[in-house]
């Protein structure tokens, strides 16, 4: 009897042990799912069954049938099936649980043995020679794939064989399986994501590669993934940006985050540098701890950057430091030197005007380039050449006495007596150069500058193409400067101002769209003064705010009167100073010069210059009270001055202007391409100004530019010339 007893138990123990096994491919299918936590459970479960076995061998049968419920219970509630077939003596078990994976009922099952194999998906037949080869060995195998269930839907299944062989032969096996449709679609999604990403997707553990996405192959030169894993970090990122990494990997702790963000020039599989921002986190991959790497190519936006800050302090034409940068150099340069002597040489072209005038700017600009390439090579490393704008150039030299600066004056002088050829004619310019000394002549930079232009002036008076020194006793002297101050003062007075427009097209169309406003001064003796020549002075003496406000009301009369022709509305542009945009009534100007004269705010543009990012906070302010006026403002000669990307996204501005000194560079094209990127991912409407050559219209439409003007279109004209072309409609 209790042999009996013991070989009852020793099933028992068998069937146990079974269970054991079972739970322990289970749990181990499980792992990468719900880590370690199942199997620890399972397994410990299972060694407290063993226990309970072992020690209470008067178990009774109702409490192992208890048990057995309970276990039953634990897999139907893990979506999980079994499936045993002992092949001796064809007999099948299989958990209720398959029901609930496939769909059919279990009697469908133990009816047809092949059912699981009928209803995989038919792209997933192929696992099955596999698996059956895998059996046959006693190899266990876990085979992934899909089924399709009786209503239709798809499912994804986990089925993990174990199979028993004796002597060559399969005698059983064994099937767990487990549905893994919402780990798979998950992972299925993920994968997507990380392919289709336009961002560079890496991971990295033991300083190599270990998975890169399609975006950071191409992005490194690579061409597929595979290429890259495995590849040591070392031969991508700098030693210096690798070793701040290991560096911050190392002290991440409670009072740094685990990301780690980074920017740095990386090495192409080419050897050709870019620019890469990324951020970088820790991940278990592959079971090892590792890190992510997200990142992405900001070669363009770097390149932008620095034309950017190159246009902020480089003058567009002749790459010179430009008004902006000269200003810093000389209060640099004032502040090493207190005891020492610093000069400034202020220059002028003589004839240049008559020049740029007959021939045209396209003549005059190359003439101001050839210009400055001389100066910079006859001044060399004895100062800095800046220009300052028109035909005018500053020199800072320091740490010379008088006969040094002398020598230098002379220097430039007899370089000027060779001519400049520009397109195969010889032109002949000479400059008058105005000298003002540190501290005599002045101890802040503005005083240098504006006494060192006197003295210019009075070069001129003394025949030109020579130099003078700046002394107190100019004050006195009756300059043309001071007598253009004089004439300005009654200008207004006597109605010697008069407004000209030149039309501002749409490049495919031909199509007049805009007006653009420019003074000129009708000056009884002299005939027309160009506004390069008495806008400065203007502003210096403060006369441009009323000049300014002439201008701005007669252009908006004149609209207002060529409305009632009969001519169809179109925007009316009126440039604005610097120092009439920050005069405190200049808002109110404004609003009461629109209600005198009737003019729709919405066909208004005013344009100002970049120099109102030297005093950014104020500039918003006075943009934004305009705008509540219904007023548009547009940036005028853009990338010639101050403004920033980081700026200009700020500022509630409606259109950006293309210096013409850009457009008239085009060799290949690049400034121009770029503030045009620039501008029109930035939403705002860009025209093109200086257009002289069909070809710049051709370059311009290409590149998403729709409006420009220029001398190809019109020179300024008076309003009857105007009207003129407002009859004719279209130019082009």
């Amino acid at each position: 009897m209790k042999n009996i007893l013991f070989r009852n138990r020793g099933k028992k123990l068998i069937i146990f042990f079974i269970i054991v096994v079972l739970a322990a491919e289970i749990s181990s299918i499980f792992l990468p799912l719900n880590e370690q936590i199942l199997h620890a459970l399972i397994l410990l479960a299972a060694s407290l069954l063993l226990l309970v076995m072992l020690k209470g061998v008067n178990l009774t049968t109702e409490e192992l049938q208890k048990n057995r419920h309970r276990l039953d219970a634990i897999f139907d509630s893990l979506d999980v099936a079994i499936w045993s077939h002992d092949l001796k003596t064809n007999h099948l078990k299989i958990t209720p649980g398959i029901e609930k994976l496939y769909g059919y009922s279990l009697a469908e099952f133990y009816h047809d043995h092949n059912l699981w194999k009928r209803v995989i998906h038919p792209d997933d037949m192929v696992v099955l020679p596999e698996r059956d080869l895998a059996l046959s060995k006693g190899e266990a195998i876990t085979s992934i794939y899909r089924i399709i269930r009786p209503d239709g839907e798809i499912r994804w299944i986990q089925d993990r064989g174990i199979p028993t062989v004796e002597k060559g032969k399969l005698v059983n096996f064994s099937s767990v399986l487990f549905d893994i449709t919402d780990k798979k679609e998950s992972e299925n999604r993920y994968r997507s994501l990380v392919e289709m990403s336009p961002d560079i997707i890496a991971v990295y553990s033991r300083g190599k590669i270990d998975y890169v996405n399609e975006t950071g192959a191409k992005v490194f030169g690579a061409k597929s993934p595979e290429e890259m894993i495995g590849m040591p970090l070392s031969k991508l990122i700098p030693t210096k940006d690798l070793n701040e990494m290991r560096f911050r990997e190392l002290t991440i702790g409670e009072e740094r985050p685990d990301e780690i963000n980074l920017e740095f020039q990386a090495v192409r599989i080419d050897g050709q540098l870019i620019d890469v921002e990324m951020v970088s986190m820790p991940i278990f991959y592959e079971g090892r701890a590792a890190r992510q790497i997200v990142g992405r190519d900001i070669s363009e936006r770097k390149a932008a950057e620095q034309t950017i800050q190159f246009m902020a302090y480089n003058d567009g034409l002749t790459g010179l430091p430009n008004r902006n940068r000269f200003r810093e150099k000389l209060l640099e340069a004032m502040s090493r030197n207190k005891a020492e002597k610093l000069a400034i040489l202020f220059l002028d072209l003589d004839r240049f005007k008559i020049i740029n005038d007959t021939k045209g700017h396209t003549v005059g600009d190359q003439l101001l380039k050839a210009v400055a390439d001389r100066l910079s090579q006859v001044v060399g490393s004895d100062g800095i050449v800046s220009r300052q704008g028109g035909d005018e150039f500053i020199i800072l030299l320091e740490g010379m006495d008088r006969q040094k600066i002398i020598k230098v004056a002379k220097r430039i002088l007899n370089s000027f007596s060779k001519p400049f050829a520009i397109d195969h004619e010889v032109f002949y310019v000479t400059p008058s150069i105005g000298i003002s000394v540190y501290p005599s002549d002045g101890e802040d930079g503005e005083t240098l500058i504006k006494h060192a232009d006197i003295a210019m002036y009075l070069a001129k008076d003394r025949g030109k193409n020579n130099y003078q020194f700046y002394t107190a006793g100019l004050h006195g002297l009756s300059s043309r400067k001071m007598e253009m101050e004089t004439g300005l003062r009654k200008a207004l007075e006597l109605n010697q101002f008069e407004l000209y427009y030149q039309p501002q097209i749409e490049l495919s169309t031909g199509y007049i769209i805009g007006i653009e406003s420019l003074i000129r001064w009708n000056h009884p003796e002299r005939g027309i003064i160009s506004p390069c020549e008495f806008i400065p002075l203007a502003e210096e003496t403060g006369l441009i705010v009323p000049i300014g406000n002439w201008v701005l009301k007669e252009a908006c009369k004149q609209h207002r009167s060529w409305l009632s022709q009969g001519y169809w509305p179109m925007v009316m542009s009126v440039n604005i100073s610097v120092r009439q945009f920050q005069d405190d009534d200049f808002v109110s100007s404004v609003k009461r010069i629109l209600n005198e004269t009737d003019m729709d705010p919405g066909y208004l543009e005013l344009e100002i210059t970049e120099s109102i990012m030297q005093n950014f906070e104020r500039s918003n302010l006075i943009i934004k009270d305009l705008n509540r006026l219904g007023v548009k403002i547009a940036l005028d000669d853009f990338g010639t001055g101050y403004s920033s990307l980081s700026n200009l996204k700020h500022l509630p501005i409606d259109t950006i202007k293309i210096d013409k000194s850009f457009l008239d560079d085009m060799e290949d094209g690049s400034m121009v391409k770029t503030i045009l990127d620039m501008g029109l991912n930035m939403e705002f409407h860009v025209i093109a100004e200086g257009i002289e050559q069909k070809e710049q219209v051709d370059f311009l439409l290409v590149h998403g530019c729709k409006v420009g003007q220029g001398y190809l279109f019109s020179e300024p004209i008076s309003v009857d010339g105007m009207e003129g072309m407002l009859n004719k409609k279209v130019l082009v």
